[in-house]
């Protein structure tokens, strides 16, 4: 009878071990579903870029707690319905933990389905204050800078600037709205106004009509907030129309590193937000930068530091649940501080705003490479927005 004991005993323990190294063995699966054929694919390509880095990394190291990192993509044009069947599409086939949407509405396209879905969402890029604040959800955490940061970051420069009248120019979706809006309300609380608001179609080649109401408008600056192609095309027909050289121009997500290379002079002189820079001077990011020059030769971009921000925050939730079922890496998240190329952030457990840091600069010549140079830097707490979020559901 002993004997039988023993023998269950050891049945049980080597199943058990058996069980725990199956466990361990499971990988670590996120999908990104992004733009990679749209208005915004050049972005994409620099958040697959990113992915691609964070996954090689992990994998060379061991994974991540022991988990394999395995990735898998699909294109989303940038077009919210289609990123939620493409979103859906990769949960369906294994990829439940998601990143890399760039248009906030694709990110509020897919929040209300993480709970159905049995997915989590960490956005990198989307902007929109809703999606961590009236359109707030458990699964979905943010660990990019949302539009209310930004508009609290420009409102110290604008308010020591002698332009008083200014025009804005931004994409007519929710992320140019609500930027747009913020933007506003920031110019009149010292004392300025807007002479023009411009909202413009996604993926237009003809901004020279907007172009002209905001000569005529009298403005004195122009607030743009426009990304990938729009912000280039806007970019060199501002410069060709005299825009540029008459007015200052400034913007969110408009001088970007990548859109800076595209555009050359036509970018100098142009002032803007920083979300993330290569030039940041923390020895976490210093040896990222490090590694990542040396596998493709150039600085990330700002979108590439920050969906590597988002890969890093993923693979510490994940050890901190020691799983990953997207359910147990949700509840290690809120709350959670979080070891980053931008130093140690909170991930605010209220609205599961990632409370990072941000920088105001303009494109100037460093040893002879044109790039978005930080002039201004804003505290995590001086930039962090009001919690406005009520989850739908615990």
């Amino acid at each position: 009878m002993l004997k039988g004991m023993k023998a269950c005993a050891v049945a049980a323990v080597a199943g058990a071990v058996l069980t725990t190294a199956a466990h361990a063995a499971d990988p670590l699966r996120i999908g990104v579903p992004t733009d990679l054929s749209g208005t915004y694919a050049t972005l994409g390509e620099e958040v697959m870029r990113a992915v691609h880095f964070a996954v090689d990394e992990a994998n060379a190291n061991g994974g991540v707690a022991g988990h394999k990192v395995e990735i898998k993509s699909y294109d989303t044009e940038a077009k919210p319905d289609l990123a939620r069947r493409q979103s859906e599409k990769l949960v369906s086939e294994g990829y439940p933990i998601l990143t890399g949407l760039i248009a906030s509405g694709e990110g509020l396209a897919i929040a209300p389905l993480m709970e159905r879905w049995g997915s989590i969402y960490v956005s990198t890029i989307n902007k929109a204050d809703e999606l961590t604040g009236a359109n707030c959800v458990p699964g979905v955490f943010r660990v990019n800078t949302q539009s209310a940061m930004d508009a609290a970051t420009v409102k110290p420069w604008l308010a020591q600037r002698k332009e008083k009248k200014w025009a804005i120019v931004a994409a007519d979706i929710a992320w140019g709205r609500g930027s747009g809006k913020l933007f506003a309300e920031a110019v009149k609380s010292v004392g300025g106004t807007v002479t023009a608001e411009l909202y413009t179609p996604a993926n237009i080649n003809d901004f020279a009509p907007y172009i002209e109401q905001v000569k005529k408008s009298g403005a004195e600056g122009v607030w743009v907030v426009l990304a990938g192609r729009d912000a280039v095309n806007f970019a060199q027909q501002s410069k060709q129309f005299g825009l540029t050289d008459a007015i200052t121009v400034a913007g969110v997500s408009f001088t970007t590193d990548g859109t800076v290379k595209t555009l050359g002079a036509a970018a100098k002189g142009i002032y803007g937000i920083i979300n993330y820079s290569s030039t940041l001077d923390t020895p976490e990011n210093k040896a990222f930068v490090k590694a990542w020059v040396a596998k493709y030769k150039s600085p990330p971009t700002n979108f590439e530091g920050e969906t590597y921000m988002g890969m890093q925050v993923i693979y510490q939730a994940v050890q901190a649940a020691n799983s990953v079922k997207p359910a147990d890496v949700a509840k290690a998240m809120p709350g959670h501080t979080f070891d980053t190329i931008m130093g140690k952030l909170v991930m605010r457990a209220e609205d599961h705003q990632l409370l990072k840091p941000n920088y105001f600069g303009v494109v100037e010549d460093v040893d002879g490479t044109l790039r978005p140079v930080i002039k201004t830097t804003v505290s995590a707490k001086d930039v962090a927005p009001p919690v406005t979020c009520k989850m739908a559901s615990k």
